[in-house]
């Protein structure tokens, strides 16, 4: 066996430089055709079901258990942000609306969701239901499921939206347990969809759209438990598209950073308060352009309907993923330099912040909703 894998050591690398060679430039060709073909003659969403699923940001709609805050400053402790809020549900449920898709909009704000249901039939959506749930429970999510079918009588897009973020370094933390509630909603809030879905999406041979993050991907400092999230979505779903072959689509989103909550500074803290802070929000994106959110819903959406497998958005962080492969060690440490990395060091204070405030640039790179003093913290 030892010697098998030597062998294989010194010949597997060049017949694998070789099959690139000769397979890439036709395969190039062939996916640059069908990105056209798909883009010309996109899937017809008339009276198809779309299921949609949504964070919210209401007071104690996170459980999470007090930290010992007794060696902490306030600004250096654990945060929780609600990362996607109702912003990403409504305008992707806005976009679905326009092509005539009948909606089931999923979350725990029934007010907020009722909302978006009024303008989503305005707009165009034959049917909308609403149904409040929380995605990290098993028996809500069957129930959701099982009320889609009720209703309508099948599921052609499932797309699971749902997520919630932290940002603290790991040694910063007094008890781990307080980051399961991370992992509820981000990993296991769009597994249990997805596997009460599957004989569903089956039947209609539809499509499972998974939200995930560029923090899969590449990496930030004071998110490895959100990017260990991301990380899992993106792995299970490329798994589970294996097993699926042909009977389900699936297409991994990865967002850069787009207009939200989180983006505007809205923070969860452990003690159940919902704040407002935009310095630590100004620490964590510093000179990092932020996208609209309505232009991220349509390329989504328009992309989700032309059959892409994946869709990162915006498209320069496909830069920022390749430095990452290619130039790790440079990559980190100007991240180290970047973020002022030391347990010492207060979250809201870092050299990305700084060049920030020298620079005047913050109206060019932030939506005019981030930089709003007026931030509705309910």
């Amino acid at each position: 066996m030892a010697v098998i894998n030597k062998i294989m050591d010194i010949v597997a690398p060049p017949i694998a430089l070789i099959s690139l060679f000769f397979f890439l430039p036709p395969f190039c060709l062939y996916k640059f055709t069908q990105y056209i073909l798909s883009s010309l003659f996109p899937e017809n969403m008339t009276n198809k079901v779309v299921l949609i699923t949504g964070a919210s940001s209401g007071l104690g709609e996170v459980s999470l258990s007090p930290l010992d805050t007794h060696t902490h400053t306030h600004k250096q402790m654990f945060r929780i942000l609600i990362a996607n809020e109702m912003f990403y549900i409504q305008h992707l449920a806005y976009e679905y609306a326009k092509r005539e898709a009948i909606l089931v909009l999923v979350a725990r704000r029934i007010k907020s969701l009722n909302e978006v249901a009024m303008r989503c039939r305005e707009i165009g959506s034959p049917s909308v239901l609403v149904v409040p749930a929380d995605v990290s429970k098993p028996d809500d999510c069957k129930r959701f499921i099982d009320a889609t079918i009720g209703n309508f009588g099948r599921l052609d897009h499932l797309v699971n939206n749902a997520g919630i973020e932290s940002i603290c370094l790991v040694e910063e933390i007094t008890n781990m347990t307080n980051l399961k509630a991370l992992m509820d909603v981000n990993f296991w809030g769009s597994v249990y969809p997805t596997y009460y879905a599957i004989p569903h999406l089956k039947e209609s041979r539809g499509r499972i759209v998974v939200m995930s993050s560029m923090a899969g991907y590449t990496f930030v400092p004071r998110m490895a438990f959100y990017s260990a999230s991301k990380g899992a979505l993106i792995s299970f779903y490329d798994t589970l598209r294996m097993e699926f072959g042909s009977e389900i689509a699936i297409t991994i989103i990865a967002p850069g950073v787009i207009e939200s909550e989180m983006a505007k500074g809205k923070v969860f803290t452990p003690q159940g308060k919902m704040e407002v802070d935009q310095e630590l929000r100004d620490a964590m994106l510093g000179l990092v352009p932020v996208q609209p959110v309505k232009d991220f819903a349509k390329i989504v959406v328009n992309r989700v309907c032309a059959g892409a497998r994946y869709i990162i958005e915006p498209k320069w962080w496909y830069g920022v993923y390749f430095h990452r492969v290619f130039l790790p060690e440079i990559v980190d440490y100007w991240q180290r330099k970047l973020y002022s990395l030391s347990p010492q060091a207060p979250a809201t204070i870092s050299l990305t912040k700084k060049m920030l405030e020298y620079l005047p640039v913050k109206s060019l790179l932030y939506t005019h909703s981030m930089q709003s003093p007026e931030i509705k913290r309910e």
